[in-house]
């Protein structure tokens, strides 16, 4: 468990007071961004039905989103670098209004669509940012439980946003959940603007720059985990009903049950991971890796008993929980002089790992069925937990 070498005195900028208000904000502009970004799942019929277009087409916003963000991330940061980070962040939560006002008073899907590109704007532009955001806003030993509390507002919008959203759409109508979500968004902006002090542009972010930081052998290493890990993850997590429906025979009702079971894990997850990032990022890592490939196993070779089945999917919602917030400080304090390029970086990995886990998860579910998707997990994660903590060993002894 020592293997890695403790860093949490390994940045630190100075600032001896945490602006928590400021950091509790943060956590709800992300719970609207998220919420507003999975509100589609959950209203896809109504949507389609009434703007007059297929559930595939209608399907097409969450994907809009999901790819501009990707883009938008490293866009953001190198577009607005001259820009003071306190208006950067209320202009991106000003997209979260606009983005869902639009797309209440759709009138087709290039309206649709429009509101997305820009909910994806502010998205990916708010995951690039926050990890630097967070190191600026309380001392650095504290930044991974700073990050703890944004990513707060990630499980509660994973847990709510679809049975809400299908709540209020089923009661109000479509439109409304966006209304609300517009609404939620202008609360966001005042509390930022009440509370997110003055933050003047810090590093110098640029193409060259993302280069450059892919140069250090930490940064690399934090990403080339992150790759291995998401991808098994969410090759797993895409095709995660088939598995319930196909290996435990569960019904609509015990997957609902069983999903809600992996959110409420993954909060507490969040919640452990900051604990445990404060004190060794590296280790906080490495745990979260190798407890998505342990419950993968464990579904895997168990899977047909439902008891076995909700208690490994709860797990894993707790070990993914974790991972985040774990890489998000690893990395972050591997370029704590560019921190905002190094969540431009992150966060484009991420999606890449998503994208690429999902189109692999994909293939082996037809080939292999639903265990071959959790087999590939397990080992696509046991191997980001190994390169972490073998890296760790050889740069503790070369110390």
């Amino acid at each position: 468990m020592d293997s890695l070498p403790s860093d949490s005195d390994s940045f630190d900028d100075g600032r001896r007071d945490a602006a928590w208000a400021a950091v509790v904000s943060l956590a709800l502009g992300v719970f609207g961004l998220v919420t507003a970004e999975f509100l589609p799942v959950s209203l896809l019929t109504p949507m389609s039905q009434d703007l007059g277009v297929s559930v595939g087409a209608a399907g097409q916003s969450v994907t809009m989103t999901a790819v501009v963000g990707a883009i938008a991330g490293p866009g953001v940061v190198i577009g607005m670098r001259n820009i003071n980070r306190r208006w950067t962040l209320l202009g991106l939560t000003s997209l979260l209004i606009i983005s869902s006002l639009l797309a209440a008073f759709a009138n087709g899907l290039p309206m649709l669509l429009l509101s997305r590109v820009l909910l994806g704007i502010g998205l990916g532009g708010f995951w690039a940012m926050s990890a630097a955001l967070a190191m600026r806003l309380v001392p650095g030993r504290l930044m991974p439980r700073a990050m703890a509390v944004i990513l707060t507002g990630v499980s509660v919008a994973t847990v709510t946003a679809a049975p809400v959203g299908a709540w209020i759409g089923a009661t109000l109508g479509w439109r409304a959940a966006f209304l609300i979500a517009a609404g939620v968004g202008a609360f966001t902006l005042v509390v930022q603007a009440l509370t997110i002090p003055s933050l003047p542009p810090a590093g110098a972010p640029s193409i060259n720059t993302l280069f450059a930081l892919l140069r250090r052998p930490r940064v690399r290493l934090g990403l080339a985990t992150t790759l291995l890990v998401v991808a098994g993850h969410f090759a797993g997590f895409t095709y995660v009903r088939p598995f319930l429906e196909q290996i435990p025979r569960f019904g609509v009702e015990a997957i609902s049950l069983t999903l809600l079971a992996y959110g409420i894990g993954g909060f507490f997850g969040n919640l452990f991971g900051g604990f445990l990032a404060e004190r060794n990022t590296g280790l906080a890592v490495s745990i979260a890796a190798a407890g998505i490939a342990i419950t993968a196993f464990i579904l895997v070779a168990v899977g047909i008993s439902p008891i076995a089945t909700v208690l490994a999917v709860t797990a894993w919602g707790f070990a993914f929980g974790a991972l985040p917030v774990s890489v998000q400080s690893f990395t972050t304090r591997a370029a704590s002089d560019e921190a905002e390029s190094a969540g431009a970086l992150l966060l484009t990995t991420f999606q890449i790992a998503i994208s690429s886990g999902a189109i692999f998860g994909g293939l082996l579910v037809e080939s292999q069925g639903p265990l071959g998707v959790f087999a590939f997990a397990g080992i696509a994660s046991l191997l980001g937990a190994s390169l972490m903590t073998f890296s760790g060993r050889a740069r503790l002894q070369q110390a």
